[in-house]
């Protein structure tokens, strides 16, 4: 992926919006914005932003945090859950989910409906926006 493309998801993800590109060869989308498409090899991709709607296809609720998950607060006390969600347009997205109660995953429903939403962690230089889903 080129600079400019993992500059553009990082600006997107700040102005709270869901960017990805298509194929216009035929016709796949991708998240995060591909320079080439993976399918059919075409170099004539454009920028497209996705709804933020899908559903939720797998979760695991981690209990052993990686050291950035760590400085967020999450640990073996308060776990969080990881999600793959399949967005309407198609692509998949590995993110945070939120909004639901991790110490009941049984109350997780593979299929369910969730929505992105935008998370703002850390404070001035090193503040970022992190995408997670919500019911």
């Amino acid at each position: 992926m080129s600079a400019f493309n993992h500059i553009t998801h990082y600006a997107a993800l700040g102005e709270n919006k869901l960017v990805g590109s298509r194929c216009s060869a035929c016709g796949k989308t991708f998240y995060p914005a591909r320079p080439m498409c993976p399918a059919c090899y075409g170099s004539a991709l454009e920028a497209v932003e996705f709804s933020g709607k899908g559903k939720l296809a797998a979760y695991s609720v981690i209990y052993i945090a990686p050291t950035a998950m760590i400085q967020a607060g999450f640990d073996r006390k308060n776990p969080y859950c990881a999600a793959v969600v399949e967005l309407e347009e198609g692509p998949r997205i590995c993110a945070q989910l939120v909004g639901v109660d991790v110490k009941q995953p049984e109350s997780i429903r593979i299929g369910q409906p969730v929505q992105a939403t935008f998370l703002q962690r850390g404070e001035g230089e090193s503040a970022r926006t992190f995408l997670a889903f919500q019911p």
